[in-house]
């Protein structure tokens, strides 16, 4: 998963728990999970993957979780961020502190999943940074919920990476591979 970010930013570590595929059933929960109320898979593939995280010496130097934040308005909609519990869970299993309030999505933004990865690498100014006090010097884990073209979390980690001595991690339910 390093391999996707390889030349565009530094990252310490990425991984993702399961391979995502069209018309596949990885297609099907991830479906479930954000536009079915299905809120509890999050946190099924939060205490799998933390479960596993715990046991790898790169991931024991982790401070803080950071979800990929929804727009206000998106996540009123929908009635929650549907990397929340997976987030929890590895916060909670790697004995760390889960933090939505330090990075927020400031624009409102179309869903991704028609979008080329040209438009996708557009949408570098929708994050804002909160709390930057407590982020400083920490090694942070960004979670999501599917990687396709890494724009997303690219975003992410170039206004966190502003924050003096911050190293970033990944973890995300699902990578596509096509």
């Amino acid at each position: 998963m390093l391999d996707f970010f390889y030349g565009r930013i530094k990252v310490e570590n990425a991984t993702a728990l399961i391979a995502f595929q069209k018309k596949g059933i990885t297609q099907t929960i991830l479906h479930n999970l954000k536009y079915k109320g299905q809120e509890n898979i999050s946190a099924f593939f939060g205490k799998w993957l933390g479960a596993e995280l715990v046991e790898i010496p790169e991931y024991k130097d982790i401070d803080i979780v950071i979800p990929v934040p929804l727009h206000r308005k998106r996540k009123q909609k929908r009635g929650y961020n549907q990397v929340t519990g997976f987030g929890t869970e590895i916060a909670s299993s790697l004995q760390i502190d889960y933090r939505e309030d330090v990075l927020l999505k400031k624009t409102r933004t179309r869903s991704q999943v028609f979008k080329s990865r040209y438009k996708r690498s557009e949408q570098s100014t929708v994050f804002q940074l909160a709390n930057i006090s407590e982020l400083e010097n920490k090694h942070i884990l960004v979670v999501d919920d599917i990687l396709t073209t890494g724009a997303t979390l690219e975003n992410c980690a170039l206004e966190l990476l502003k924050v003096k001595g911050v190293k970033i991690s990944f973890a995300v339910i699902a990578i596509t591979l096509s």
